[in-house]
């Protein structure tokens, strides 16, 4: 792959997610994975930083008014430098620590649409973080090589890569991007619906960690045998009476939520296969398509495509560490 990794060789990568944060050495791998999360105390105008990573999950939706829980990216792209660069400076004082003698090289994933201005804030970020020479890769291609596709063939392949932020679909041949597409929704968003159908049809209120709870379950219970027949006991404040409660929902009433979450996604597909050079979509049609990133594990994901395009669909393996695995692969070649 020496046309796509010809840049100076870095020390470690980074996966800079919406949900998580995932840094690679070249001699270790995976060092550090955390939840993309920052905690700052509000004191006379000014904002502390005084949590990050795993240790403020346990915080979320439980915080006093002194105390401001942030994401440094939302819907995939940099939207709170502050809490970026402290999330950084947290990877990089966790992973690398006392053997760090310099400021390190890194290959960081952004999204293949990022703007200038995305990167460049990035870059900035970085650079306070304490990092050195940083080098973007875009995550698609990142996904792409960490789930075994050949990226280099003169033969197109085709990734989708379901993050929590943000999903992307590419197609790659020659070791270059030939199309992509995004949408701007992704486990994330998944979790925001499932908050707002119970809102909406049951008068009930969950958080963050209970709607990714739920999700989770939802994923695991959808693929038994009697999935129609389960049901998930869900715990939050009932509106009708203002009390916490706990109530039991059906599996199966969260297939319309997640229907009308990936259709979103089966429509970029469909666009970007519209886009595509008649030997290329040959190519696609024999090799089918690879779907990375957490998101891929959803129930009728795989399903909804090929109903939608008549290809073979692949979940890879390892889906949600691809991208880290990928830039894991560019650190070593």
């Amino acid at each position: 792959m020496a046309s796509i990794l010809s840049w100076r060789r870095p020390e470690i990568a980074i996966d800079f997610g919406t949900a998580n944060v995932r840094v690679m050495s070249r001699d270790e791998g995976i060092v550090f994975d955390e939840p993309s999360l920052c905690c700052f105390s509000k004191r006379d105008g000014f904002s502390d930083l005084i949590a990050a990573g795993a240790e403020v999950q346990p915080m979320l939706d439980r915080t006093p008014a002194n105390l401001n829980i942030k994401r440094p990216l939302c819907r995939g792209v940099l939207q709170d430098i502050d809490a970026a660069k402290g999330l950084l400076r947290h990877a990089l004082s966790r992973s690398v620590g006392a053997r760090r003698a310099r400021s390190p090289n890194a290959l960081i994933g952004v999204p293949a649409d990022a703007t200038q201005a995305e990167r460049s804030a990035m870059l900035t970020a970085a650079n306070d973080a304490g990092f050195g020479k940083v080098s973007l890769v875009t995550e698609p291609l990142a996904a792409a090589i960490g789930a075994g596709l050949q990226v280099e063939d003169a033969a197109g392949s085709m990734v989708v890569e379901c993050g929590a932020g943000t999903t992307e679909v590419a197609i790659f041949s020659l070791g270059g991007t030939c199309e992509t597409g995004t949408v701007r929704i992704g486990g994330a968003s998944l979790d925001k619906a499932i908050a707002d159908h119970l809102h909406l049809h049951h008068k009930f209120l969950i958080g963050n960690l209970t709607a990714e709870q739920l999700k989770m379950d939802y994923a695991a219970k959808r693929q038994g045998a009697d999935a129609r027949d389960a049901m998930v006991a869900v715990k939050g404040r009932c509106l009708r009476g203002g009390l916490p409660k706990t109530i039991e929902v059906a599996i199966s009433e969260f297939d319309r939520v997640v229907e009308k979450h990936i259709d979103q996604i089966v429509q970029v597909v469909r666009t970007v296969l519209g886009r595509t050079a008649p030997e290329l979509s040959q190519d696609i049609y024999d090799r089918g398509v690879m779907l990375t990133g957490g998101g891929a594990l959803m129930p009728l994901m795989s399903t909804m495509i090929t109903a939608a395009t008549g290809l073979d669909v692949v979940v890879a393996n390892e889906p949600a560490n691809c991208v880290a695995l990928g830039l894991h692969q560019m650190l070593v070649a």
